[in-house]
């Protein structure tokens, strides 16, 4: 365990800055967002997209993405048409989790040369922001609105997380893959709470 915590780097910067700085948008548009969610709901049932907010929920019973899969239940944004396997790309996106959601995937970076996930954001109560279930990146998320950056170097090998323009949260990532970037609400394997919810607004891409 050690060993683990040496290997990630956490930064507390004195000021909010812009981590977008030196980076190009890349257009994005409603094609280029897929929403996943279990297979025998509709999709009003678990998501809704009103004045500019995506609302993503899910319940710890709901049956996963597609049958015969043994995934966890979710309901997410995947973002398409936009994957990668090399360069510096950046994914921004204001988020809100409520009160009582907890072991929930918020953000992700998908695929790897080693496993099937890059980066997992993931919240507990009392709104707390971990990488996957062990390493501590942010508390204090609960009910209030945060600009989440996470920015992936696949060439250098390392991602780094954003929360309201501070980094919080370095580290090392899978090697390369198809990559891709997710938001929504997705199960962590265990310690889940039985409704998850969490809402986004303004999500963006870059890349250098």
């Amino acid at each position: 365990m050690t060993v683990t915590l040496l290997l990630a780097i956490y930064c507390c910067c004195d000021g909010a800055d812009d981590p977008t700085l030196g980076f190009t948008e890349v257009p994005l548009n409603p094609s280029n967002m897929v929403i996943l969610k279990p297979y025998d709901v509709p999709v009003d049932q678990r998501y809704s997209f009103i004045n500019g907010t995506h609302r993503m929920w899910v319940y710890a019973d709901d049956k996963p993405e597609a049958p015969g899969s043994n995934t966890q239940p979710r309901t997410e944004i995947r973002i398409v048409g936009l994957d990668y396997s090399s360069g510096v790309w950046q994914f921004e996106g204001h988020g809100f989790v409520p009160n009582g959601t907890s072991g929930a995937t918020v953000a992700q970076i998908h695929g790897a040369a080693h496993g099937n996930t890059t980066l997992l954001l993931r919240v507990y109560a009392p709104g707390e922001m971990r990488y996957y279930s062990s390493l501590h990146v942010a508390d204090g998320l609960y009910d209030r609105w945060f600009r989440l950056n996470m920015i992936h170097d696949v060439d250098g090998g390392k991602v780094t997380v954003f929360l309201d323009g501070e980094q919080k949260f370095q580290y090392h990532d899978q090697g390369p893959g198809d990559l891709f970037f997710k938001c929504g609400v997705y199960g962590a394997p265990a310690n889940i709470s039985y409704y998850m919810e969490s809402r986004w607004r303004d999500i963006k891409i870059y890349r250098k």
